[in-house]
């Protein structure tokens, strides 16, 4: 199964930093934010989890909850969060199980040399668990807003 807008989002439960561990199911009954990103401490993941960082109390307010997803280590992740103060959980995707389902994983270039990796996308997902919008190729710049936006309207 995977993941479509007005489709049930597929579950998951993974490490995460913070709870030490995060279901999607455990989340009903409040609006989520997965985005998914290639890696920490890169220029535009951690700009990207910086705007998330700095909407969170936003985000609370609209009764909306964040989630980061890579496929880095937990450990990388507890370094990347404390080194940016993230309030929200990172998850870590080690196995590719939630990136699969949620089809972000992408064939790309980078100096010349084929390899697989997330492709930067968000998934909206309201308090009953369905899917109600998707971002793909995200462009970092005023994405958070932009998602924020979204999540209020729901």
């Amino acid at each position: 199964m995977t993941a479509e807008v007005d489709k049930p989002a597929p579950d998951f439960t993974l490490p995460a930093t913070r709870d030490g561990e995060v279901s999607l199911s455990s989340l009903k009954g409040q609006n989520v934010v997965l985005y998914l990103y290639p890696r920490d401490n890169t220029p535009g993941c951690s700009q990207e989890g910086q705007d998330f960082r700095d909407l969170y109390e936003a985000f609370r307010q609209a009764n909306t909850e964040v989630l980061g997803v890579s496929r880095d280590s937990l450990k990388k992740h507890e370094n990347f969060s404390s080194k940016f103060d993230f309030p929200f959980p990172l998850l870590a995707d080690v196995d590719s199980e939630v990136c699969n389902a949620y089809d972000v994983i992408r064939e790309k270039q980078m100096y010349g040399k084929t390899h697989e990796g997330i492709e930067r996308s968000t998934y909206l997902i309201d308090r009953e668990g369905v899917v109600r919008e998707i971002w793909r190729k995200v462009k970092v710049k005023d994405h958070a807003q932009t998602v924020l936006d979204a999540a209020r309207a729901l």
